[in-house]
């Protein structure tokens, strides 16, 4: 089967979620090509000829897609989609605005967020907040597919595949614009490729109190930091930290939760960490049942002590 992978990046280099997708896609079938469409995207498409598993990069690069547009890069997949049984995306913020666009215009259904690929045509996807998967099985000639990469490892690193240019005189949108954007600054890990991730709760009160007791900890451990939904309703941390059923989903080998009571939908974004630990006070708390190991104290003791200690 031949498979189109949409890459994330920035223009410069390749998303790790990228490299993971390539994973599931090498699943579905051996014959990969990668398109990456952006502004001066050269040297990502380079990366991406890198990654092992990778037959052909294709490189669109054209003005039409700055700022991943939804609009533009949907057209480019659907013109290039009769070469291939199945087109696949990370369940990124661009896939998640692309390929449903894509699954559209072709008049077929996506299917969206795999955790496993059982066959070429037979999927596991979670629901209910990941607490039951389904087994999906698409009848449709082409497939439209994103991926849950926290569910697959990265592609390793191989010999360079071909880099081929794609005409794009046809691509640019009429319906909407790229404007400009805003992108926070952030000298720790990324949240969703980090090994360790340290997530604050609501119970530490104020957006004080999470940078004087979560922030240390996560720079001595060289940590991702992440919070709950409700922490980050309360304005204790920044939208993008937040981790959860709608924040990001993570699984790192490390994944400290602090002050988190444990509910189903931040569940979700966290339970499949190699090893949970869960720091709360309140015994009964639900994130016990799924933590390695757990500590029943004051996070306002507990963590400044292990900063200590660390």
């Amino acid at each position: 089967m031949a498979i189109l992978l949409l890459a994330d990046h920035d223009n410069e280099t390749v998303s790790d979620q990228t490299a993971k997708a390539l994973t599931a896609a090498l699943q579905v079938g051996s014959d990969v090509h990668v398109l990456v469409a952006g502004v001066g995207a050269r040297a990502a498409a380079d990366q991406a000829a890198r990654l092992s598993g990778v037959s052909k990069v294709l490189l669109a690069d054209d003005a039409c897609f700055t700022g991943s547009l939804a609009e533009s890069l949907a057209d480019l997949v659907v013109s290039l989609a009769g070469s291939y049984d199945a087109i696949v995306s990370a369940a990124t913020s661009v896939g998640k605005n692309v390929m449903p666009r894509v699954a559209a215009m072709l008049d077929v259904a996506q299917v969206s967020e795999i955790i496993e690929v059982v066959s070429p045509d037979t999927f596991k996807r979670p629901i209910y907040a990941g607490n039951a998967i389904q087994t999906v099985q698409s009848t449709d000639a082409r497939k439209v597919i994103t991926v849950r990469t926290a569910a697959f490892s990265p592609a390793s690193q191989g010999a360079a595949a071909v880099v081929e240019p794609v005409s794009t005189a046809a691509f640019p949108s009429s319906i909407s614009t790229f404007v400009s954007e805003a992108l926070s600054s952030n000298e720790r890990p990324d949240l969703t490729s980090a090994r360790i991730v340290i997530s604050g709760g609501r119970a530490l009160g104020s957006s004080e109190k999470f940078q004087e007791v979560i922030l240390p900890v996560a720079d001595k451990l060289g940590a991702a930091v992440g919070a709950s939904r409700a922490a980050v309703d309360a304005g204790y941390a920044p939208n993008e930290w937040q981790v959860g059923q709608t924040g990001k989903v993570v699984a790192p080998q490390l994944y400290i939760a602090c002050g988190i009571s444990g509910a189903i939908q931040h569940l979700a974004g966290m339970k499949d960490s190699k090893v949970i630990v869960a720091i709360n006070k309140d015994e009964d708390a639900p994130i016990f049942q799924v933590a390695d190991y757990g500590l029943v104290a004051d996070l306002f003791e507990a963590l400044p002590d292990l900063e200590k200690a660390l």
